[in-house]
C-alpha cells in the first residue's frame, strides 16, 4: 500500500485511464442501502480524504444522518483508475470516501469534527506508515458553503493543534471533482474483514 511518488503529476505525465467504469455491487455492506445514484432528493454529497480509505470509512459509516458511504479515487487526472494504478503515485488521486448525508439529521459541522479528529492532517503526503499522495489530507466539497465552512473549520482546528505543538495543517480544501468508485473489494473492507489492516491515527487533539 506504499505509493512511488510523493509529488502530485501534471495532466501531462498522469497515466492516461480508461472510458470503462469499474463495476461494484451498489449495496452497502453494513446497512444494505445503495452507495450509487440515485440518492434521495435531500441528501448532501461531500468526499474526504484521512489516509488509507479502508479505515477512513468505517468513521462515517454508523453516523446517524450518514445515508450512505462509498470509496474511490478523486482530485487526481486519470479517468477511471485502477487501485494499482493509484499506488504507483502517477493518477495524482487521493484515496478519498463519499459520505452521502441528510443534513437535516446530521450537521457538516460534526463530519468536519470526525474527519479531523480521526487523523493527522499536518503529514502532508503520508499518514503515518503509508506515504504517497494517494494518503494526503483532503476535503472536496459540492456545495460552496462546505467549502467556506471546511476553511473555517481548518483555521479553528489549526489553533488547537498549535497549541499543543504540531504543526501547520496541510489539508487541500478544494471543490469536488470526478468520483471514481474503488473496486468492490475495497468497499465496506473492514467490515468483510474485521482484522484488516487500518493506519489511521488521530493526534489526539479535539476540534472545538
Amino acid at each position: 500500500m506504499f505509493a512511488k511518488s510523493v509529488e502530485i503529476p501534471s495532466q501531462d505525465q498522469a497515466l492516461p485511464g480508461r472510458d470503462e467504469k469499474i463495476q461494484i455491487d451498489p449495496r452497502h455492506a453494513v446497512h444494505g442501502r445503495s452507495m450509487v445514484e440515485p440518492f434521495p432528493p435531500n441528501m448532501h454529497r461531500l468526499i474526504l480524504g484521512l489516509g488509507c480509505f479502508w479505515g477512513a470509512e468505517r468513521k462515517f459509516w454508523n453516523i446517524e444522518g450518514v445515508y450512505t458511504t462509498a470509496v474511490g479515487y478523486s482530485a487526481g487526472h486519470t479517468s477511471n483508475p485502477s487501485y494499482a494504478e493509484v499506488c504507483t503515485g502517477m493518477t495524482g488521486h487521493n484515496e478519498v470516501v463519499l459520505v452521502v448525508y441528510d443534513p437535516e439529521i446530521v450537521s457538516l459541522d460534526l463530519l468536519l469534527k470526525v474527519f479531523w479528529e480521526s487523523h493527522d492532517p499536518t503529514q502532508g503526503m503520508r499518514q503515518g506508515n503509508d506515504r504517497g499522495t494517494q494518503y494526503r489530507s483532503g476535503i472536496y466539497y459540492t456545495e460552496a458553503m462546505q467549502g467556506e465552512q471546511a476553511a473555517l473549520s481548518l483555521q479553528e482546528y489549526q489553533q488547537n493543534l498549535s497549541a499543543s505543538g504540531f504543526n501547520r495543517i496541510t489539508t487541500e480544501i478544494l471543490p469536488a471533482g470526478e468520483f471514481y468508485y474503488a473496486e468492490d473489494y475495497h468497499q465496506q473492507y473492514l467490515e468483510k474483514n474485521p482484522a484488516g489492516y487500518c493506519s489511521l491515527g488521530s493526534t489526539g487533539v479535539l476540534c472545538s
